[in-house]
């Protein structure tokens, strides 16, 4: 399972989709996916609206969400858009019920997706407000059998604080669930770390940003913060 922000398909633009970062995207994703690796997805949608941040400006908080959920599957769409163009085979699936923009998520066709060699993107978080996208990947991951977590972002792991304000911070190499909980490390919402905790499925924090680290990171290559 792979997790991708919203935010980092902005690139440099500030708003919106970058198509030179979903470009790069989609052939790392392509490059693992064509080597035999099963790949789901799940994105936010940040780049075009953030469900939170709306109910801060007098947006209802149930329909901040909801529009949350349709920009995750505007950035879905792009990327299986990109991916396609490439050669990679990919289905949209969506948590709400949205034929035939996506086909109406469910564990099993995604698995038949994933074994038939597509990548499965799976938009519209949980389909339920009051839940983030890093939950909506949790539950699909655990949901498709996903053997791992990679949450894929723009700092090179996990630090002891926030490494572009704090020069001091340091980084983790491998950390547990419970002491990214005690530490108040916000690596995912706690909804998120509580279900991989409970459902044993490790996460890797990564620096997606970097062309080639996600296949470095399927061939193991300690680039990363494991936890587990």
């Amino acid at each position: 399972m792979l997790k991708l922000s919203g935010e980092s398909l902005m690139g440099e633009q500030g708003y919106g989709i970058d198509t030179k970062r979903l470009g790069e995207y989609a052939s790392q994703i392509k490059e693992i996916a064509q080597s035999g690796v099963e790949v789901a997805i799940v994105i936010g949608g940040g780049n075009i609206f953030r469900g939170l941040s709306g109910t801060s400006k007098g947006f209802d908080r149930v329909k901040g969400d909801q529009m949350g959920m349709l920009a995750t599957v505007i950035n879905s769409l792009a990327l299986s858009s990109a991916l396609e163009a490439a050669g990679q085979p990919a289905r949209v699936f969506t948590a709400i019920n949205m034929f035939p923009i996506g086909e109406h998520y469910s564990k099993w066709k995604a698995i038949e997706a994933l074994k038939g060699g597509a990548v499965a993107i799976i938009a519209g978080g949980t389909g339920n407000p009051f839940f983030t996208t890093d939950t909506g990947s949790a539950l699909r991951g655990i949901e498709v059998e996903a053997d791992v977590m990679l949450k894929g972002t723009r700092v090179d792991g996990i630090y002891t604080a926030d490494p572009e304000k704090d020069p001091t911070a340091t980084k983790f190499t491998e950390i547990t669930y419970d002491e990214v909980y005690t530490r108040g490390l916000k690596v995912m919402d706690l909804t998120a770390t509580a279900l991989c905790k409970e459902n044993n499925l490790p996460i890797v924090v990564f620096d997606m940003d970097t062309v080639g680290n996600l296949k470095k990171v399927i061939e193991g290559e300690p680039i990363g913060t494991l936890v587990y």
